[in-house]
This record gives C-alpha cells, sequence and structure tokens, in this order.
C-alpha cells in the first residue's frame, strides 16, 4: 500500500474515532433499558479496511481498500434463553459499499439482508454474532481472474461487540468475513475473500 493511502485510511479512522468520543460527550448520559422492546429499529454506520484472504490456489488476486456499510435493523424478539447467553434477535439490511485503490482501482455495491443475535446480560457491554448475504454489482468484473461479471453476491459472518453509551446512541467494533463471488453463474467462480475489522456507531429511531 502506498503512503498516500496508508495516510488517508489512518485519518479516517481517527475521524470517526474523534465523532465517537463527541457523541459520547454531548448526548445526554442517560441509562440505557436492560434490553431493546420489539420492533425498536436501529439506523448505524459501519467502516473498516479490507484485508484480503487468499484460501484457494486459485485466489490470487491481492486487494487492499476501504468498507462504508450503512445498516437498519429492527429487533424481532423478547429475551431468548438463560444465562449469560440470553440475547434477542434482529432483522435488518445494509448497503455494504467498497472502494479497492491497490492494485486495481474498482467500486462495488450491494444489498444484504441480515440476521443479528445479541446477548444482553452485561449492562451497557453487549456482545453479538451477525451473518447476511445478497446481490453485488462491482467493476472488478474482468479485471480481475476470479471475478468474469460485474454482478456477483456477498455472503458475509462476524461478530463485534457494542457498548450502549445512552439509551440510543451505541458505537461498537468486531471483525467480519466476507466472500464475493457470482455462485456459479459464471466461470470461474473461485471468487474474494476479505476480513473486515470494523468500528462504527448506532442510533435508536423508535
Amino acid at each position: 500500500m502506498t503512503a498516500r493511502f496508508l495516510c488517508l485510511r489512518l485519518f479516517g479512522c481517527r475521524a470517526l474515532a474523534a465523532c465517537l468520543v463527541l457523541i459520547s460527550q454531548c448526548v445526554e448520559a442517560d441509562e440505557p433499558p436492560p434490553y431493546a422492546t420489539v420492533g425498536t429499529q436501529m439506523v448505524g454506520m459501519t467502516v473498516g479496511p479490507m484485508i484480503p484472504i487468499r484460501l484457494l490456489t486459485t485466489q490470487s488476486s491481492k486487494l487492499f481498500g476501504e468498507v462504508v456499510i450503512p445498516s437498519w435493523s429492527m429487533t424481532l424478539t423478547e429475551p431468548l434463553g438463560s444465562g449469560w447467553y440470553q440475547g434477542q434477535l434482529a432483522l435488518g439490511a445494509e448497503l455494504p459499499t467498497f472502494r479497492t485503490d491497490e492494485p486495481v482501482t474498482a467500486y462495488g455495491v450491494g444489498i444484504a439482508p441480515k440476521l443479528v443475535y445479541t446477548v444482553i446480560t452485561f449492562g451497557r457491554v453487549r456482545p453479538y454474532v451477525e451473518g447476511g448475504g445478497g446481490p453485488l454489482w462491482t467493476n472488478l468484473g474482468g479485471r480481475v481472474p476470479e471475478e468474469p461479471g460485474q454482478f456477483n453476491f456477498l455472503v458475509w459472518g462476524g461478530a463485534g461487540c457494542s457498548y450502549s453509551v445512552t439509551s440510543q446512541w451505541s458505537v461498537n467494533a468486531g471483525f467480519r468475513f466476507m466472500h464475493i463471488s457470482n455462485a456459479g453463474t459464471r466461470s470461474p467462480n473461485s471468487g474474494l475473500n476479505f476480513g473486515l475489522p470494523f468500528i462504527g456507531f448506532s442510533y435508536a429511531l423508535f
């Protein structure tokens, strides 16, 4: 990666961290509820760097870039289970967008329904696991050997932890594994894999 892109990524991470600190200082520090009521809707934003993961010998491309993901979710259930793993299930959707800058400059955008299970037994700290997938368009198609076309599919899974700053604002961090391929609709179909360490925030609408 060039020094320019390293500086841009570092600046972006610092800017987001500053925004999160500002949110935590400026919003009213009220006590969050022990769990979300059914129907609670959240909007959020997640950002992070793309880290290439090559699992197959046919995956030769080593692409670096950035990911920005606006998201929405809604709590579906009352607390499930008992003990430390008691939690709630939420259904949501995301608009994953990315830009690769080395060695090929390219873009991608998609839509991905998702499911999230959040553990609620640790107070303000709420670990979660999540997964989803959906269609993705990218102009990487035909420019790297793993992607012969522009229409693809994105499948991902990951885990993270959120911290409830107030009853409405939360900050979060975690890691995702992301796979992009054409689901066998064209050949070759070796696909691209990425790791995504991320940070972000969310806001409860109602």
